[in-house]
This record gives C-alpha cells, structure tokens and sequence, in this order.
C-alpha cells in the first residue's frame, strides 16, 4: 500500500499520501482475508514509531476484521520507503508470529552513500473458516534488482520463506511482494514446495513492467478466480483471488 501514498504518473516519488483512498479500495474488494505491504513509511532517524500510526488508523476503520501487524528488526540504515506488514481477516486469527530474513552482507549506493540491504521479514497466522484450519502468510522480500543484484544469487530469504511452506500440513496462503524481475526464479523456487501461484502473466507494478506481486497456496485450496483489480491508491495494483477449501 506504499504507506497510503497514492500514485501519480507525472510525479510518483512525491504524489501525496492519502490514507482515505487506500481504505476505500480496501472496503470496496469486501475480502475476508487482507494481506498488506509497505503499511508504515521509515522516516530515518525517527525509528519505528509505536502504535504504528497506518495500521492504528486502519484498524480502526475496518471493523469487523481481526488483525495482526509487525515491523522488522529495527536498522537505523533503513531507507525512505515502505516497510511492516499487516494481516487483517473476518474469522480470528491465531498463533501469529514474525519469521524475519535476513538480509545479505551487499553494498549500493543511495543519494550518493555507500548503504547495505536490511532484513525483511514474513509473517503468519492461523484462522478458521467453516470449520477448517487454514494457515496465513505474507511477506514483502528484497527488490534485488533495484541494486544491481538477483536473488538468485542471494537467495537466503526465499529459502527461508520456502521451508516454512514445506512445513505447513494444512491448507496454506502465502501472499505478498516477492520483488521478482523477470528472468528470477523467485516463483519458481516456492512453486517447487508444491504451491501454486494464482497467477503470473498481468503486471502489477505501475513503475515498470513487472509481475512482483503473488497470491500463493497449496493442495489444500482450489483457485476459482483471479484478478489484477488496477488502483490509484498505489504504485501497486490489487490482487484478489476467490480460493476454495
């Protein structure tokens, strides 16, 4: 969600932040389960602000809607971008957790400076719908290709990401911003851990032409449909898929 920073195309980088819109587009899909990314914004040399004021504000707003939140492990080396991510779902949610990944020992630079990658991270929790465990991941991984590198040469978070997958015994979702330029095999690794993405082919990245973000599940869900629902609410497009136990 950019941290509620809508998009403008002649001005992205300072199109305002409008937090309204971005609960609009929220309420208009109806989902019974809400995975977002980029929910907060790093403001450097503030640190993670505590409640977190984004996700304060939506859980206010969608009522009816249990929800979990988490930044990563704090770096004051963090960029001026999105980070924490947020679960929000109809049915309560359970054993949530926080599984963070690491982030490579690489250098690039910004604004001029010499800087390092920080850690990203997963989160997970369980809920229950009609009468059916079902487990719930999200995650938001390293844009490697924006620094000159690939994650099929650093490829420790997925991996993290992937043996997670491989552990879960009952009908599981993962979703989120997998960063995966074309010519990574990002999908095709957490595809390897018998999951399935809802789909592959519709960009979803106003910024450039790339498919970053997924909706995964396993052999316990049957996909009935999907959709790239284009937004203005974000330099992201929303993915909704209709998933059946």
């Amino acid at each position: 969600m950019q941290w509620g920073q809508v998009w403008d195309e002649d001005d992205p980088d300072n199109a305002p932040v409008c937090l309204d819109k971005t609960i609009a587009e929220i309420r208009q899909h109806d989902a019974d389960i809400i995975m977002l990314q980029e929910v907060e914004r790093v403001t450097p040399g503030e640190g993670q602000v505590q409640p977190p004021p984004n996700f304060t504000r939506l859980r206010d707003e969608l009522s009816g809607y249990d929800s979990y939140f988490s930044y990563p492990v704090s770096d004051t080396r963090e960029l001026p971008f999105g980070y924490g991510l947020a679960i929000f779902s109809k049915t309560p949610l359970w054993d949530t957790r926080k599984v963070d990944l690491p982030a490579p020992a690489i250098s690039f630079h910004f604004d001029g400076e010499e800087t390092n990658p920080t850690d990203r991270l997963l989160i997970g929790a369980k809920t229950k719908i009609n009468g059916n465990d079902l487990q719930i991941f999200n995650t938001h991984l390293q844009a490697f290709f924006i620094i000159d590198y690939s994650s099929d040469d650093y490829p420790v978070q997925r991996d993290i990401v992937v043996e997670e997958l491989k552990s879960m015994k009952i009908p599981t979702v993962l979703a989120g911003d997998f960063n995966s330029a074309p010519g990574e095999g990002t999908v095709a690794h957490i595809e390897s851990a018998a999951y399935k993405t809802a789909q592959n082919e519709t960009i979803t990245w106003r910024r450039m032409p790339y498919v970053l973000d997924h909706i995964f599940y396993n052999h316990g869900l049957k996909l009935k449909s999907v959709d790239v629902c284009e937004t203005l609410a974000s330099d992201h497009h929303v993915i909704k898929a209709v998933l059946e136990l």
